[in-house]
This record gives C-alpha cells, structure tokens and sequence, in this order.
C-alpha cells in the first residue's frame, strides 16, 4: 500500500497546482501541457531503461490513458473552476471509487470482501464528511450544474480508467510478462501518457479549428509555466507512476478508497496557500476516513 499512499500525497499537490494552473491558463491548454511535461520525462526514461511502447498490457493501458487521461482531465479541468478545489476533489475522488469497484466486478469478476467493502465506504463517508462545504460557505456563483456534469464525466472516466489498467496487468501476467515495482510503474505511467495525450491535442486542435478567441485572451503563460511543469511532474508524471505500482499488486477497491483521501491531504495545503479554514468538521471526517484506510491496510 505504500504506492497508494505515496501517490495520495502527490496527488494532493498536483491539485493545488493545478487549481492555479486553471486560473492562468485555458482547461484544454494547461491539461496538454501537463501531460506533455509529464510524457517527456516519463518516456525519456521509458525508451533508455525500459520497455517503450510495447508488452502485452500496452492497448489497455492506451485505452486507460485516453479513458482517464484524455477525457477523464479535461473534464477534471472544467469542474476545477466551476466549483473550487475542494468540491471537485470531493466529487471525483468519492465517486470514482465506488464506480471502478463495480466495473471490476462485473468485468474482472473481482468483488471486495465484506469488510473491504465496509472499511472504503467509511473512507469515503470521512471523506465526504471533512470537505463538504458548510452553508454558510461562499457558493460558486454560476456554472454548478456544468460543473456537477463535468465532475461527474470525470469520477466515470477515472474509475474506468484504472479497470483498464487492471485488465491490461491480468493479461501481461497472463502471458507470462508480470509487471510489478517502480519500474513497470514508470512504464505503464508512460504508455497510459501516450493516450492521454492523444486525446488531449485532438480536443487542442478542435477548439483552434473552432476559432475560439476568448480562449486565448485567458492565456497567462508568463504566469503559469512553473504551475504547469509542477503539476505534470506531481501528478501525472510521479503520482500516475505510484498510482500504477498500486494498481499492479492491488484490486481497485483497495487502491481508489485510499487514493479518494486525496481531498484531506489537500486541507493543509489548501489552508496555508488559498487561505481555505479548517473546521471541526473537517477534523472528524479526517479522523474517520483515517480510520477506514487503517481498515483497509489490514483487511483481507
């Protein structure tokens, strides 16, 4: 569990990140960036020491990155602005769990034991919990219902997603090719780039065929390159990479309840740098999502 709890930890940065990032760039623009940051080092490292783009896992994983990547971070991108970091966090990561469980099941045939099934609902309880906003918080001004769609587009893409990957290691492992440790992590984090990025610049390219101006009026790259190179190093080059590791040894009913904490570790960080105010509230749903990942570690 430690790459699950390593990529929390990543995660949670790449989110403030790219919340800034979002502020200075266009969605569609800093998500392909990010990714092409990312896909540089990544595959720098891939082609000199490992495996490229080949391996029998190589499709899904394709599939998975365009999935998760490509469609599941643009919508990722448009839910940011629309309703803050926090509510976004809370939404995807709470709704991917409970969605990728579901497609394992009935594709994979693999089903969370009772207690599994318990200690993630409690995760995403404490989840939910901590970072609802109160009533008397600011509310997004317009755009809710866009952002709950795209939110929504997001939690299904990145639990669909992660199945992908999974299928992808049952067949290398079928044909005699395991993958597991940092390494394969690496590599899979790269293969699953290639299709991210695909979906990325095809999505680029439709909105300057489309002639969309105001678009670039928003651009503020001076601003916001150091935000785009640290959030493609955070979270889709190191974080994806420790995500993938997780993936390789652990069903996703283990991996994306724990990866769903994301949001508590997002608190702090959220506090000191956007001033967001920790509530008691948020402290007990901590304390119980804790509580569940402690579960989960030691469920069979």
């Amino acid at each position: 569990m430690l790459a699950a709890f390593c990529c929390t930890l990543l995660f949670a940065c790449s989110a403030i990140t790219g919340r800034r990032l979002s502020h200075l760039v266009p969605g569609t623009q800093a998500n392909l960036t990010r990714l092409l940051i990312a896909a540089t080092l990544l595959g720098l490292w891939s082609h000199f020491f490992g495996s490229g783009l080949h391996g029998p896992a190589f499709p899904f994983l394709f599939a998975s990155g365009c999935v998760g990547f490509g469609v599941g971070d643009l919508a990722l991108f448009q839910t940011y602005p629309r309703l803050g970091t926090r509510r976004a966090m809370v939404m995807v990561q709470c709704l991917a769990a409970p969605f990728a469980a579901l497609a394992e099941w009935v594709w994979l045939n693999h089903s969370p034991t009772l207690p599994q099934a318990g200690f993630g609902l409690l995760v995403l309880t404490g989840v939910g919990l901590a970072l609802m906003p109160a009533k008397n918080e600011p509310q997004p001004g317009t755009g809710l219902a866009a952002g709950f769609f795209f939110g929504t587009i997001s939690a299904l893409c990145q639990g669909g997603g992660a199945v992908l990957s999974r299928k992808g290691y049952a067949v290398a492992a079928a044909a005699g090719a395991p993958l597991h440790g940092l390494r394969d992590g690496i590599n899979a984090a790269y293969q699953r780039m290639v299709g991210g990025i695909l979906i990325s610049a095809a999505f680029f390219l439709y909105l300057k065929l489309a002639h969309r101006p105001q678009a670039a009026s928003k651009s503020n790259w001076a601003a916001g390159w150091p935000w785009a190179a640290a959030n493609g190093m955070l979270g889709p080059a190191f974080g994806v990479t420790c995500f993938q590791w997780a993936l390789m040894s652990s069903p996703t009913n283990l991996v994306l309840p724990i990866v769903a904490t994301t949001p508590l570790v997002v608190l702090p960080l959220a506090h000191f740098i956007e001033g967001d105010r920790i509530t008691r509230r948020a402290i007990l749903g901590g304390l119980i999502a804790v509580g569940g990942v402690i579960g989960l570690t030691l469920s069979k």
